[in-house]
């Protein structure tokens, strides 16, 4: 067993919950030595760059949780502004991406999972995209953890699925199968005008939370898949490209799912790429990505 392995192993009967209500009640902390040392000790740690934030002064953050979830500078992300593209959703690193085969999606080697066990378990809401496009994207603690649309969206629906809280870094994404469909997640499903797109939040080891511009912190009474549906009707809840969608408190993953033929990604995207929010990620329709 190398250390990999191990580090996945010893996950497995720890008390997930338990260990993130604890971290997540001290990053709620508002003890002023005590959040100044945590963030002070995390941007030593993480390398953090705080020149792009939009309140560059750590110790000006009330706790913890406002300081990771900080927005950036207004023009430190520009949105892709191309015709009919795909803008990257996130800062990070490309776990996986490409076509979403027999209704499976590819994890690491010797590892995957359904789209119907992504999205709760419904085999009709997983319908739409069999065949088509999948992107994995890992956001790591230095990361800029607040979640943007990467095309233009009207909210269908947002799906609460409880689940364990596995580390999502890539040790434990190469050794615990079906890995991004075991932990807690909040899959959001929208209308676009070239089909249908799914957003799902993962959530992870220690992550204290996972909210959304619409619902806020999504926190169901209930350990059962939650539905909630949004109707068109009074008013329709649409987000443009760029717009914030949500945001993790504490690192984890996005998965984007679009139907079939309706997206393709730049071919020079790959497993270990870096990305930046609003940076230009593919192309939504039948045009064909080109290399900027």
């Amino acid at each position: 067993m190398n250390k990999k392995q191990l580090f996945a192993w010893i996950q497995y009967p720890l008390p997930h919950h338990l260990i993130s209500r604890l971290v997540g009640f001290l990053a709620e902390t508002k003890i002023g030595w005590l959040k100044n040392k945590l963030i002070g000790q995390f941007i030593k740690t993480f390398k953090v760059d705080m020149s792009e934030a939009e309140q560059p002064d750590a110790q000006a953050y009330a706790n913890f949780n406002e300081f990771f979830t900080r927005p950036l500078k207004a023009g430190a992300r520009p949105i892709c502004a191309l015709e009919n593209s795909i803008a990257c959703p996130v800062d990070g690193t490309v776990s996986q991406l490409g076509c979403i085969e027999y209704g499976r999606i590819f994890q690491a080697k010797g590892h995957s999972y359904s789209v119907q066990e992504l999205l709760g378990g419904d085999i009709d809401r997983a319908a739409p995209f069999m065949g088509g496009q999948f992107a994995t994207i890992y956001l790591s603690p230095k990361d800029y953890h607040r979640i943007h649309m990467p095309i233009a969206g009207t909210l269908r629906q947002m799906i609460h699925i409880p689940g364990r809280l596995f580390s999502v870094n890539p040790a434990t994404t190469e050794n615990v199968n079906g890995l991004f469909a075991r932990n807690e997640r909040v899959a959001a499903i929208f209308d676009t005008e070239h089909g249908p797109m799914a957003m799902v939040l993962v959530g992870a080891m220690i992550v204290a939370s996972i909210e959304t511009v619409w619902a806020g912190q999504v926190t169901p009474l209930s350990r059962q898949v939650d539905v909630t549906d949004y109707p068109e009707n009074p008013q329709p809840l649409r987000l443009e490209k760029g717009d914030e969608l949500g945001r993790f408190k504490l690192g984890s993953t996005i998965v984007m799912l679009y139907g079939v033929e309706m997206a393709s990604f730049l071919d020079s995207i790959a497993p270990g790429t870096p990305t930046r929010m609003g940076e230009y990620f593919g192309q939504i329709g039948q045009t064909t990505p080109v290399e900027q």
